[in-house]
């Protein structure tokens, strides 16, 4: 897998803290931790980590500068993204694109992915600085992207193209005898408010099983639903018959 720690996200002169705050989000939430500011708004803003939530610590170990140049010197693999095309701005590369050529090359060599002003992108001058550029494919009515949305996407592309996978917990499913049990206790409580047919009840039940056997339940889930059961009993206390049509 790719290490993460190659590939930095800079931000050239961010003019909201809430955006940059929520690019810190964006970056961990794909993996990324190395975020390189060129004359930033203010930091200390508290819109920067509200925004940021549990990205705290992105935010504090942002590394500022005072140009692009210098925040791409010691960088092989820079990569500007742009949503303008034009004699300069030319063999642009989608996310996808760009994920797959880093993944080739950002274990021996740095990489940075350059995002520019949310207002007015990056100027030619500082595309030039970059080995590559690339941009986000989007409907011909509105091509404007936050900065945030940006910098998750190709955050993302770089996640799968790494072979990331999402952090999860082994499902246990439930035990036949739990499965049972939860049966037995729903077909007296649906019986107890006249859902089910007295003289057929197993009619339905046969249907209920289907749908709950599809889903695949797991401990926790079983006793969510006799919790539910539970209550439909107590409710059901003062039940005096299924009304009449």
């Amino acid at each position: 897998m790719t290490d993460t720690n190659g590939i930095a996200i800079v931000l050239v002169e961010p003019q909201n803290p809430g955006n940059v705050g929520m690019v810190c989000r964006a970056m961990k939430n794909m993996g990324l931790t190395r975020l390189r500011l060129v004359n930033p708004c203010r930091l200390d803003h508290p819109d920067a980590a509200k925004f940021a939530v549990s990205a705290k610590d992105v935010l504090e170990r942002a590394e500022l500068f005072p140009t692009l140049a210098a925040a791409l010197a010691d960088v092989p693999l820079s990569v500007a993204t742009t949503r303008r095309h034009g004699k300069y701005r030319r063999e642009i590369f989608t996310p996808g694109e760009v994920a797959a050529r880093l993944h080739a090359d950002s274990e021996t060599n740095r990489a940075a992915l350059v995002f520019g002003r949310e207002d007015s992108g990056l100027t030619t001058d500082e595309v030039a600085l970059c080995r590559w550029q690339a941009t986000i494919p989007t409907a011909e009515e509105y091509g404007s992207l936050n900065l945030a949305q940006a910098v998750l996407i190709f955050s993302y592309e770089l996640f799968r193209e790494r072979g990331g996978e999402v952090s999860t917990q082994p499902r246990v499913l439930a035990p036949g005898d739990d499965m049972e049990t939860l049966y037995h206790h729903m077909e007296q409580s649906l019986l107890r408010i006249g859902f089910l047919n007295p003289q057929n009840p197993a009619h339905l039940m046969r249907t209920l099983r289907r749908i709950f056997a599809r889903a695949d339940l797991d401990v926790r889930e079983v006793a969510v639903l006799r919790g539910l059961m539970s209550q439909i009993d107590w409710a059901a206390a003062a039940f005096e018959g299924k009304k009449k049509s």
